[in-house]
């Protein structure tokens, strides 16, 4: 999967206001990518309709819910760590009921149910409207299980609430599972094939996030890029669809145009993108709307062409090329950043330069890189030995981080000296002095607080940088307040 995994969310518990007439406690963990958490939203909603407030106190809570991904085994590792504890506390506390939620759920059903006995309840990622149902065969003492994928559900009729406290940006789900079989990936087979959300829903989500003085919003998917609504149905019936629901459908590039029009004084970014399905039409519009971020996640994986086609990535490393040449050339303030997969089975010394040299070609403004996992049930494990040894992807993966690591530096001094638009996000990790937001092109910019709140739109002036962040100081309001 391409999503972006920030290590400072994992775990975290799920908080929302308290609801007077529910009498039951939840405490909500989510591990993964952005998917996970704005899942975590939808399925804390639905159980608020049925009785539940959220806790942060473990100990208190009469159902504890592991919202989990199978992407990286670390991931896995964590979770199963989690489960320990809970069932430790559920000793002290035999009321409590402990269930798994999204990828790791349809994956490893029958073993948290049966084998391990170390759950009650097993909620795949289409499912979670069935929860109040699935709970009542908990509480009647049956363990219970749903992980059905759906080829309807999108969730476009439920208002998801909001993990961000401070209320100013936002994640809006656009589009759930995945037609790319990436040989790597799961994502098919946990998530299921790829549908969109009507955009008329997602317009009225975004005009609700708007009404409550939402600054920015993500829109998100397994692969936006991908985003086609001709009515309902799945991606890959398309072509059996009438003439007419051709002619009117909204692809992802109508869709950003929509939103951006609509909504001129919100922030829009997008992720994640993938390098096959890009299309310049969405380049185009991201230049014709100023309120569109200068930032475009792109994940290439690796280097080189013999390595992707193993990864059944269906693009090459000159095509890829190309879309970031075009990119440069109709957004040249555009930052791109990747995600890297280093040591897929049978990768060569040839096939790391490779990906060395395609680092130097674009000199990403930030990366996630990996050393390759196998992870069960794709078809690399299935298919490919992993037979790359440890230390050499070890040593591989140093080499890739070190030079992005350099890339990140020589973008950062690109800015110093200019100044731009920041929405302040919060209080700077390390000073309570100053305040933390991003710049149009997802970077991260420390600035001292002054008279500024959080929600503000600042323009602030760059004087200093590290690999990670921009320093500065604001100088003005920007228009966008």
């Amino acid at each position: 999967m391409e999503k972006i995994i920030d290590e400072d969310k994992q775990g975290q518990a799920l908080v929302l206001d308290s609801r007077e007439t529910n009498k039951r406690k939840l405490f909500i963990e989510s591990y993964g990518c952005q998917m996970n958490f704005s899942d975590s939203e939808i399925v804390a909603s639905i159980l608020a309709e049925n009785g539940f407030n959220t806790t942060q106190n473990l100990e208190d809570a009469d159902l504890v819910l592991v919202n989990t991904c199978s992407i990286r085994e670390k991931a896995e590792l964590t979770v199963r760590k989690r489960l320990e504890k809970y069932n430790a506390v559920k000793k002290v506390n035999p009321k409590m009921k402990v269930g798994v939620l999204g990828c790791m759920a349809e994956r490893l059903k029958s073993k948290f149910l049966e084998e391990e006995k170390i759950v009650d309840l097993v909620v795949g990622p289409d499912a979670y409207k069935d929860l109040p149902n699935l709970l009542e065969e908990v509480d009647a003492g049956r363990n219970a299980v749903n992980v059905v994928l759906s080829k309807e559900e999108t969730y476009g009729d439920i208002a998801p609430v909001r993990l961000q406290s401070n209320g100013v940006s936002a994640f809006v789900s656009i589009t759930r599972g995945c037609d790319n079989m990436c040989t790597f990936c799961v994502v098919p087979f946990t998530r299921g094939r790829e549908r969109s959300r009507d955009p008329q829903s997602i317009l009225q989500e975004v005009n609700d996030l708007v009404s409550k003085n939402y600054k920015e919003i993500t829109l998100l998917g397994q692969n936006v890029d991908s985003y086609l609504w001709y009515g309902g149905g799945l991606k890959k019936d398309f072509e059996k669809a009438s003439d007419l629901q051709k002619a009117t459908a909204t692809d992802f590039a109508k869709l950003l145009d929509m939103v951006a029009q609509q909504f001129p004084k919100l922030r829009i970014r997008f992720s994640t993108s993938n390098p096959q399905d890009m299309t310049l039409d969405v380049i185009n519009i991201m230049a014709k709307h100023p309120n569109i971020c200068n930032h475009i996640h792109l994940p290439i994986q690796s280097g080189s062409d013999r390595i992707l086609k193993k990864m059944n990535r269906l693009h090459t490393r000159e095509e890829y090329m190309k879309l970031i040449d075009d990119i440069k050339h109709i957004l040249p303030d555009c930052s791109i950043t990747q995600d890297m997969i280093i040591g897929f089975p049978t990768e060569t010394e040839e096939d790391h330069q490779d990906t060395l040299s395609l680092l130097e070609h674009v000199k990403y403004e930030h990366g996630y890189m990996y050393a390759y996992s196998e992870r069960p049930g794709t078809m690399a494990e299935r298919k490919f030995e992993d037979d790359v040894p440890e230390a050499v992807k070890k040593r591989r993966l140093a080499e890739v981080i070190a030079l992005q690591r350099t890339h990140c530096a020589y973008r950062h001094e690109s800015y110093l000296g200019k100044t731009f638009e920041v929405l302040i996000e919060k209080e700077s990790k390390k000073s309570d002095q100053h305040w933390s937001g991003r710049i149009s092109q997802n970077i991260v910019a420390i600035f001292p607080k002054e008279h500024y709140k959080i929600g503000d739109f600042v323009l602030v002036h760059i004087s200093e940088c590290t690999s990670a962040t921009l320093l500065g100081k604001a100088v003005a309001y920007s228009d966008n307040n």
